[in-house]
């Protein structure tokens, strides 16, 4: 993507809940406030720790009953998140602007039915008859509104329905590189004056035992005692984070108008795939660098986004140590957790909050980071997917 434009991008809303915390305020205290004690929990699906959402009141969102019934977790966190972003960039009673509106979402698969599942497997070693089980099963035991509504894209359709956002809608799946694609989809349609404002982001649960068994199946699971994260050598290493992010992205232009108030401007987002061996992967991500022209000085601070997963977290260490040897990293997934979709979303949200707030941010983990010496002017927000993606993004005070 070419990052130069006659339309500069710029972050005009955050919507934001994390295992920390709901809203910006909260998240402005914690990276103001010293040194951060992440909320992990190894009891709620053990051997696994992860951190677990926080206490919500979905009414504030999400105000119809028939609307929360119909949605599962993830799906309320997305839309909560997204109701929050348009609440703080002020244009939550702004009808003619929801409707007018762009909206991407980074989504995964929907919440499966644990119950469900486990009632058709216990079924299956009793009976040989197993297409006639599933179909009585599905008759039976699943609610099809339930069903529908966990399909990825309706995440964005229930976001229309309750917060009346009504413009152009699209949804990426693939793990960490849609939070990519989304973001860098949007930056691409407000500089080519395709779209003067958009609502992008997505969310993920970290309490679902579906998906933890998916990653369990490649033994990328961190168990507990979960270790520092940049010392996970072997080939586990994640643990799961909760997390809703939305962000309002404007053009300059559209923001100045209805004198909005600005968080950061995006410069600049590239995102890629491809072999992950080493030589591959740093061949890609020195292209990313260079033609995103990523500062390394002291007042750049940067935003990784590691899995943890050990491969992929030693090649993105190796990244980061030949590029940015400068600058003040911090360790997303250390004190949030892997938030998977909305990892790389994360990661704009607490840079644009930092760089708005001139705040020196205490280290979030072991080993790369290092104290701040002086407040951010600018910021880089790195995303290496667990398996495959890789992305960045670079971001300047408004």
């Amino acid at each position: 993507m070419n990052t130069k434009s006659k339309n500069d991008v710029v972050i005009t809303g955050i919507g934001l809940v994390t295992s920390l915390g709901v809203g910006v305020g909260a998240h402005e205290e914690l990276l103001n406030g010293g040194a951060i004690a992440p909320a992990v929990n190894d009891q709620l699906i053990p051997p696994y720790p992860l951190h677990p959402m926080p206490e919500i009141d979905w009414n504030e969102q999400i105000p119809r009953r028939g609307d929360q019934r119909q949605m599962g977790n993830w799906q309320k966190l997305g839309v909560y998140a997204a109701g929050l972003a348009l609440d703080d960039a002020g244009f939550k009673e702004d009808a003619d602007a929801c409707s007018t509106m762009d909206m991407i979402v980074c989504g995964g698969g929907g919440e499966r039915d644990s119950d469900v599942d486990t009632i058709i497997i216990e079924e299956s070693l009793k009976r040989n008859d197993k297409d006639v089980l599933l179909n009585e099963k599905l008759r039976t035991e699943v609610r099809p509104t339930l069903f529908l509504s966990q399909l990825s894209n309706l995440m964005a359709g229930n976001i229309s329905i309750v917060h009346k956002v009504t413009g152009s809608s699209r949804t990426f799946m693939g793990e960490e590189g849609s939070g990519v694609s989304s973001i860098e989809t949007a930056v691409a349609r407000i500089q080519a004056g395709s779209s003067t404002h958009c609502l992008v982001g997505g969310a993920f649960v970290a309490e679902r035992e579906d998906y933890l068994y998916v990653i369990e199946a490649i033994n990328a699971l961190e168990t507990s005692p979960a270790r520092p994260i940049w010392q996970r050598d072997d080939k586990r290493g994640i643990v799961f984070g909760s997390a809703g992010v939305f962000l309002i992205l404007e053009s300059k232009e559209h923001a100045t108008a209805r004198d909005a108030k600005i968080y950061a401007t995006i410069d600049g987002v590239l995102g890629d795939a491809g072999a992950r061996d080493e030589a591959a992967f740093n061949k890609r991500m020195n292209r990313l660098n260079t033609e995103l022209n990523a500062s390394d000085d002291a007042d750049t601070l940067v935003l990784s986004g590691t899995s943890g997963r050990s491969q992929a977290m030693q090649l993105e260490k190796n990244y980061l140590t030949s590029h940015h040897a400068n600058s003040a990293i911090r360790t997303t997934s250390a004190v949030f957790g892997h938030t998977l979709e909305a990892q790389f979303p994360l990661g704009l949200a607490l840079g644009a909050i930092a760089l708005k707030n001139d705040v020196q941010i205490a280290p979030f983990a072991e080993d790369l980071d290092a104290p701040m010496s002086k407040s951010a002017t600018k910021a880089v927000v790195t995303s290496v997917g667990h398996h495959r993606s890789e992305g960045l993004a670079t971001l300047s005070k408004a």
